[in-house]
């Protein structure tokens, strides 16, 4: 299939999306004259969550945004499928489930009763619904497959040509995850099976990073600044890292050389600070990930909070805030975009400097 054929059908299918958009109404047409106040925390934290549509744009009190796949499973009801325009951004009930808009559950699906109460007795359905965050992985898992596999094609077809086009671009970064991360962490004997993982994990979570920073469909998910897909590649990494452990990676754990008895035994105190080490590397690229991306959209947010905040106060304070906040929100994206790279590598570093202790010989 040459490029322009597929030009035209990623064509046809953003043209089906947006033939797909659904308006909602949102609590003001329930009653129009009610004032409603500029909230900077929903703001906020409603452009940074996941959600189940893709919100696009609105036009007066109607929002437009993409419906995604909404998949459940509950013993009550068995398996129900269908599309989160449904809901109306929470407003709708739909095959008794509602999106909860407060409480404990705010932005979950429950199962409800007629009359729109949650059913106490009813456990939350199995969710496995497409929402924001999981199109944007697969955006940029297309993004990879795209790219390295263009990349891979033409060293195959001729291995001594120079790099051009996307191939320049991306081969001195695969070089250096290659020769500035993997080898000095894991060693030149033992880097070679750990390679592709690594590289997945550098590029899966560079580019995320970056996607998130350009606030246009099919981009501007927060993929990495959720705690479930942050978590998700941290829990990755410690199955690598502890599933490859050798002999005298897990006798340093359970039976430390060259410390007292009393240490070990009867109390094992060493082997117990050793396991709590093991559970906290993960944990520290969990939250290292997380907190960094999160920060840097929660202060981008907060800049442009800012103008409507202002605003309120009065037009002029408004329009002379949106001067400095329009510039304070660039410099933080220029900064947001160094520190894509920086937590891509940070997160490849450690994983291969843990691979690579649990890997090493023994002395």
């Amino acid at each position: 299939m040459d490029s322009q054929s597929k030009f035209l059908r990623i064509l046809k299918v953003i043209l089906l999306l947006m033939v797909c958009l659904k308006p909602s109404l949102s609590a003001a047409d329930d009653n129009p004259l009610e004032d409603i106040k500029f909230d900077p925390g929903s703001f906020i934290f409603d452009h940074i969550g996941d959600a189940y549509d893709w919100h696009l744009f609105d036009i007066g009190d109607r929002h437009y945004s993409i419906p995604l796949p909404v998949i459940l499973y509950s013993r009550e009801k068995g398996l129900d499928i269908f599309m989160s325009h449904r809901f109306n951004h929470g407003y709708n009930i739909y095959r008794g489930y509602k999106i909860m808009t407060d409480g404990p559950e705010k932005g979950k699906i429950v199962i409800v009763r007629e009359d729109g109460t949650v059913d106490p007795d009813a456990r939350r359905p199995l969710d496995l619904s497409i929402t924001k965050n999981v199109t944007g992985m697969f955006f940029a898992a297309f993004i990879m497959l795209a790219i390295f596999l263009t990349v891979g094609k033409r060293y195959r077809n001729n291995p001594q040509a120079p790099p051009k086009g996307i191939q320049s671009l991306f081969e001195p970064l695969i070089l250096f995850v290659i020769d500035d991360i993997v080898k000095p962490a894991i060693g030149e004997k033992k880097y070679i099976p750990f390679l592709p993982y690594l590289l997945t994990l550098f590029f899966f979570i560079w580019i995320n990073n970056m996607l998130g920073l350009i606030p246009i469909f099919p981009m501007g998910a927060n993929v990495t600044g959720n705690i479930s897909v942050a978590a998700g590649l941290a829990f990755t990494s410690f199955l690598v890292i502890n599933l490859n452990g050798n002999k005298h990676y897990w006798r340093h754990i359970l039976n430390t050389p060259n410390v007292p008895v009393f240490l070990k035994l009867p109390i094992p105190i060493m082997p117990i600070i050793e396991i709590v080490g093991i559970l906290t590397k993960p944990f520290v690229l969990m939250v290292r990930l997380f907190a960094n991306i999160t920060a840097g959209h929660i202060i981008t947010m907060g800049f442009f909070a800012l103008i409507f905040i202002l605003g309120e106060v009065s037009p002029v304070f408004g329009f002379g805030g949106s001067v400095l906040s329009v510039g304070f929100g660039i410099f933080i994206t220029f900064l947001e975009m160094l520190v894509a790279l920086i937590q891509a590598y940070v997160f490849t570093l450690l994983t291969a400097l843990f691979i690579g202790a649990a890997v090493e010989d023994g002395h």
